[in-house]
């Protein structure tokens, strides 16, 4: 397991894990980062990433993005 920030751009991955504190992971879970689901990264600019989860485009911070496990 390694977080969001690891994986290569343009590479599925499920998400296996996730971290944080319970409204961490409550507003990670109602933008679709769920346990099972797969994630793309789209790009990484100045920290900031840009996934694919569940057909949608989303920008998260690389603080986010560490607590998310694949």
């Amino acid at each position: 397991m390694m977080p969001l920030t690891m994986i290569n751009t343009g590479e599925p991955n499920i998400i296996k894990k996730i971290g944080g504190k319970e409204e961490t992971r409550r507003f990670l879970e109602n933008l679709g980062f769920v346990t099972g689901a797969t994630v793309t990264v789209v790009s990484e600019i100045g920290g900031n990433m840009i996934v694919n989860i569940k057909d949608t485009r989303v920008a998260i911070g690389k603080d986010m993005a560490n607590k998310i496990m694949v």
